[in-house]
């Protein structure tokens, strides 16, 4: 019965959405404040609202609309947007985060309207303070999250040349209140966003661990004159690791960083206040404990590897800061992407632009003359990402040989996998690997499930983060001692290095190492343009890409192409492949605008004081 309370009282917390109706809900419908007030269960049901409210992802979707990848689902809205369609009333989820997220705000601001006067234990005036620290310390940070989603998604310059971001509220709205509310500058909400990380931090411990005596307490929890004296079991039940997963310290901290890598990025650097050597500062925050010198202590030399399953769900990766919290099996990802010969959908077809991006295990871009690429043996000596990420022709998965060419049958014959041979085939003649788990099933006959791993924030993304900031900030090379001392070139060595660049298929060092590194380490332009294509390969397919090439401004635009593998004689077994690139797709974008996404046409159109971005109707 509590939690259908619990569910009745968060529905009638409805964001402002059309009408002031929705604030009235009928008296059975709702709890009074005051009974919430004596049962923590009301509250905690706000804030796992605001954790489910989280703009995060469990599956591949906005890469389609980049130059990454294609879908075979011709009709889905994101392909239409990626075609031409994007419009303020054309605007799909989850490109659109506008009610989204400002419905999870409108929650996290009820709660901490209300947080300070539930009773969340009867026992302990101590444990009553860690509890609601902590459960604040969660809001912030929600609220920051929600924030910065709608900065990436809606933040733009309007016909007045200002940069806005959204409305800024952080009290709770109801009838009595005036929704016909301006948007505040961009700079105003990151103010806001940096407000929020940093109660957060004060709140909250870095990282949930367990203490083992009271002298490891903080004294804000030992106070005897005000009758609070914190014991280790009761420290332990709030802040120890039966909390992991939860936000932290450092999760707000790892917040804060991203927010500012887009501030600081040339889409909005302009005016929002935040410079890419802050940026740089913040990211060196979440990557170092105590001693400076140890920014790289952190970084997990498997982390580019399958760190996204594990058979024990407790037992996360290093490299993972934050994951989801579902411990669930399941076979989704498989069922949509697995090639059709293995029941799946093929769904995400990476394309050959996204393919082209890997370099040589060298170093060099296929495009040197000096890499040693084959266009005839387009994946051989490639860097081993490539094969760890797409499925290309002729390549075991799950002790099955997957051919994506055109004519891969003997005689005439056709396979399930062959390019376009179906409403489930490849467009481009990739199919995707990462995130899938090979001993996962989708045969419906026999399915297998399997655990999975679905970040929110890998520690990897944070290493980028503060390559692309520092390399901004002080060049390649130079880092000063205030944010560790290590330039952008060591971070992303180590990048390269871990993913097996510098080396050959056995894993023995190459004359010269990574030879493109080493030859453009001085070049802050060339570092910028390699940091972005490292960011690219070690973040494809988590939904990044998308909001990277809009922040950057660089184009959306441009002709998506794939990769056709014949048999020069089809009636015969043995004979030589034909590789061809082809054209796949055209993809419009409008750069005179689009870099910024639009609010929703029907809010501007109800609402006067809402601003529209500039080039929207």
């Amino acid at each position: 019965m509590k939690n259908k309370n619990i569910i009745l009282y968060l529905l009638g917390l409805i964001l402002f959405a059309s009408c002031q109706d929705m604030y009235t809900p009928a008296d059975e419908n709702t709890r009074q404040e005051d009974a919430m007030k004596l049962e923590s269960e009301y509250a905690n049901g706000l804030i796992m609202y605001g954790y489910s409210s989280l703009p995060y992802l469990t599956s591949t979707q906005t890469d389609i609309a980049t130059d990454d990848a294609v879908t075979n689902q011709t009709s889905t809205a994101l392909h239409n947007l990626a075609t031409g369609t994007w419009a303020a009333d054309a605007n799909p989820s989850p490109i659109n985060q506008w009610d989204g997220c400002l419905g999870g705000i409108q929650y996290v601001n009820k709660f901490l309207s209300l947080v300070e006067e539930v009773k969340m234990t009867p026992s302990s005036k101590a444990k009553q303070k860690m509890l609601v620290d902590r459960l604040k310390g969660e809001a912030f940070t929600i609220r920051a999250i929600l924030y910065l989603s709608l900065l990436q998604a809606h933040g733009g310059y309007g016909d007045d040349g200002v940069l806005y971001g959204a409305p800024l509220f952080t009290k709770p709205l109801d009838a009595s209140s005036n929704f016909n509310m301006a948007r505040s500058t961009f700079a105003k909400c990151m103010e806001q966003i940096f407000f929020d990380c940093d109660s957060a931090m004060i709140l909250l411990p870095k990282d949930y661990k367990n203490i083992s005596s009271t002298a490891e307490i903080p004294s804000k929890y030992n106070n005897k004159e005000e009758d609070i004296e914190a014991e280790v079991s009761g420290y332990n039940s709030v802040f120890g690791a039966i909390q992991t997963n939860r936000i932290s310290g450092r999760i707000a901290q790892a917040v804060k960083a991203q927010a500012a890598l887009v501030a600081a990025s040339p889409a909005f650097r302009e005016q929002s206040g935040v410079t890419s050597a802050q940026a740089a500062k913040l990211c060196s925050d979440v990557l170092r404990d105590n001693d400076s010198k140890k920014l790289l202590a952190l970084f997990d030399p498997t982390g580019h590897l399958d760190w996204y399953y594990k058979n024990n769900f407790s037992e996360t990766a290093s490299e993972i800061l934050w994951r989801i919290d579902n411990p669930n099996q399941d076979n989704n990802q498989e069922k949509e992407q697995f090639p059709p010969s293995l029941y799946g959908n093929g769904r995400v077809n990476p394309s050959q632009n996204f393919v082209d991006a890997f370099p040589m295990n060298n170093g060099l871009p296929i495009s040197d003359p000096n890499s040693g690429y084959d266009p005839q043996n387009p994946y051989a000596n490639r860097d081993m990402r490539l094969s760890n990420t797409v499925i290309y022709n002729g390549m075991k998965f799950r002790s099955a040989n997957i051919l994506t060419g055109a004519n891969m049958g003997y005689g005439k014959d056709e396979f399930d996998d062959n390019i376009e041979f179906g409403p489930r085939s490849t467009r481009t003649g990739y199919y995707l690997k990462k995130l899938l788990r090979e001993d996962a099933s989708a045969n419906p006959s026999s399915p297998s499930k399997q655990m999975h791993i679905y970040p929110r924030i890998r520690y990897t993304e944070i290493f980028l983060a503060y390559a692309e900031a520092a390399n901004d900030a002080y060049g390649p090379t130079t880092a000063p001692d205030s944010v560790g001392g290590v330039s952008a070139y060591e971070v992303i060595k180590a990048i390269r290095e871990r993913a097996g660049i510098g080396k050959d298929e056995f894993g023995r060092p190459l004359a010269g190492g990574d030879l493109y590194l080493e030859q453009i380490k001085g070049d802050q332009a060339k570092m910028t343009e390699l940091i972005r294509n490292e960011r690219r390969l070690e973040l494809c397919f988590e939904n990044k890409r998308f909001w990277d090439l809009r922040r950057w401004m660089m184009p959306l635009s441009g002709v998506i192409q794939g990769m056709k593998v014949e048999k020069i004689d089809p009636e015969d077994p043995d004979s030589k492949l034909k590789y061809s690139v082809f054209r796949v797709e055209d993809r419009v974008f409008d750069d005179s605008y689009q870099w910024y996404g639009p609010i929703p046409k029907g809010e501007v159109l109800k609402w006067s004081n809402l601003k529209q971005n500039k080039g929207w109707k």
